[in-house]
C-alpha cells in the first residue's frame, strides 16, 4: 500500500485544518471504504495504543500495548469532513479510555463468541512514524529485527508508516494489508488496496465531497462494473407467450407444471385444460387487441384461465376479487372486456357456446399480453397495457 507524498501533504493539512490527527483522516477513510464495500454503517475499527499514559512508564522497558475499539458511524452519506468530524469526537473520547484493559471490555460486554472472527472488531488499522528511533544500551550493540507470522489475527490489518522527507516534510504513507485467506483472495485483498488509494487520493482532491461521491474504481474496474457487467442484451426470440407454453409442453409434457389444493397438472394436462376453456373465450369474442377481466382467487384454476385467454390471443385484466366494489367498476368501464372469468366451476367446467372457434387472426408479439392498473392513490386508476 502506498500513498504519494503530495496525497501525504494534503491529508496532513487536512487534519491540521480539522483538529485531527492523520490517524483520524486515515481512520475516516478507511471507514468510508468499508461502507462502500458492504460493511454497513456502523464500522468498529480496532487500533493499538502505547498504554504509556503514565510519566512514570517512559524509562520503564516493557511492553504495555493495549488495543482500543473506535466506533464509526458513517450513515446519512456525510461529506468526508463531516465524517472526519465525527471520527474526532469518537476517537477523543475513546482516547481517554484507552487504559481499559482490552480483555476486561470483552469480559463487560460479553458479546457472542466465536472462534472464527475476533469479539469486537474484525478489521484493524496501525499508523507509526517510520523514523529509526535509537536505542542505545551499555555494552551492546541493538538493531531491529522484523518478523513475519505465517497467520492473520484478523480478518483485515491495515498497517501503514509516515514517511519524512530529509527535510522533515511529508514523504508518503507505505505499508500493506494482511487479510484472513479464509475469507478473501490474494486479487481480493489487492483490489482494497487499490480502492484505498484512490479513495485517499479523491479525499486529499476534494475532503467536502460526500463518501458515496469520492471516486473509488480504477478506470479498468469502473468500465468491468458499469459497461462488462451490464452487458446482458439478447436478441428477444419472435414469439409470443401462447407460442413458448405450447414449446414447453413439446419438450416435457409430463412435467409438473402447477401445483396447489391439493391438485397437480402436467404440462399436457394444463394445455389440454386450458384448450377447453379457450372455445368458450372466443365463442364470447376473445382475440387479439381483446381484453378477458379475471377475477378468481389465488388457485389452480385462475392460472388455467390465464393461460387460456394468452391463448385465446385476448390480453387478461386480473382483478383481485377483494377489491372494492367501486374499484371493479373503474377497472371494468375503463377496460371494456369482453367478458369476465369470476366463476371457478365455469373454470372448471367452462360450456363452449355453438358459434365458439378457434382464434383466427395471427397472434404476434406486439399484440397485448395483459393489463395492469395503478393504485389510483393520486387520481384515476391507469391502465399499463403489456405486449407479449
Amino acid at each position: 500500500l502506498h500513498v504519494g507524498h503530495a496525497t501525504h501533504a494534503r491529508l496532513a493539512g487536512l487534519a491540521r485544518a480539522h483538529g485531527a490527527s492523520l490517524f483520524m483522516v486515515v481512520q475516516a477513510a478507511l471507514a468510508a471504504l468499508l461502507t462502500r464495500e458492504g460493511a454497513g454503517t456502523d464500522i468498529p475499527i480496532g487500533t493499538p495504543v502505547a498504554g504509556r499514559t503514565d510519566e512514570s512508564l517512559d524509562d520503564l522497558v516493557g511492553c504495555f500495548v493495549n488495543t482500543l475499539v473506535l466506533r464509526t458511524d458513517t450513515g446519512g452519506d456525510p461529506s468526508f469532513t463531516d465524517l472526519l468530524d465525527r471520527v474526532r469526537r469518537t476517537g477523543l473520547a475513546a482516547y481517554s479510555h484507552q487504559d481499559v484493559p482490552f480483555e476486561h471490555l470483552v469480559d463487560v460486554l460479553n458479546p457472542a463468541r466465536s472462534a472464527a472472527r475476533h469479539p469486537l472488531f474484525q478489521v484493524l488499522l496501525s499508523l507509526h512514524h517510520a523514523a529509526d528511533l535509537p536505542v542505545e544500551l551499555p555494552g551492546l550493540r541493538v538493531r531491529a529485527e522484523e518478523t513475519r507470522s505465517r497467520s492473520a489475527k484478523f480478518d483485515l490489518l491495515f498497517r501503514l508508516a509516515e514517511r519524512n522527507t530529509p527535510d522533515g516534510g511529508p514523504g508518503g504513507l507505505e505499508g500493506g494489508v494482511e487479510y484472513s485467506t479464509d475469507l478473501f483472495d490474494r486479487s481480493t485483498a489487492e483490489g482494497l488496496v487499490t480502492r484505498f488509494e484512490r479513495l485517499l487520493d479523491a479525499v486529499a482532491a476534494d475532503p467536502g465531497r460526500r463518501i458515496w461521491r469520492l471516486d473509488i474504481l480504477p478506470p479498468a474496474e469502473r468500465e468491468r462494473v458499469l459497461t462488462g457487467w451490464n452487458a446482458t442484451e439478447r436478441p428477444l426470440p419472435p414469439a409470443t407467450l401462447p407460442e413458448l407454453f405450447e414449446a414447453q409442453v413439446a419438450r416435457t409434457p409430463d412435467a409438473v407444471a402447477v401445483a396447489g389444493e391439493g391438485v397437480t397438472l402436467s404440462y399436457a394436462e394444463l394445455d389440454a385444460w386450458a384448450a377447453k376453456l379457450v372455445r368458450a373465450l372466443t365463442g364470447r369474442g376473445a382475440g387479439p387487441e381483446r381484453v378477458v377481466a379475471v377475477v378468481l382467487p389465488r388457485s389452480v384454476e385462475l392460472v388455467v384461465a390465464l393461460l387460456a385467454v394468452l391463448k385465446s390471443g385476448a390480453a387478461y385484466l386480473p382483478v383481485d376479487p377483494a377489491l372494492p366494489a367501486e374499484r371493479v367498476r373503474i377497472l371494468l368501464d375503463e377496460a371494456r372486456p369482453v367478458c369476465v372469468l369470476d366463476d371457478v366451476d365455469g373454470v372448471r367446467n367452462p360450456r363452449p357456446e355453438a358459434a365458439s372457434a378457434a382464434r383466427t387472426v395471427p397472434l404476434s408479439p406486439s399484440h397485448p399480453a395483459y393489463v395492469l392498473y395503478t393504485s389510483g392513490s393520486t387520481g384515476t386508476p391507469k391502465g399499463v397495457v403489456v405486449p407479449h
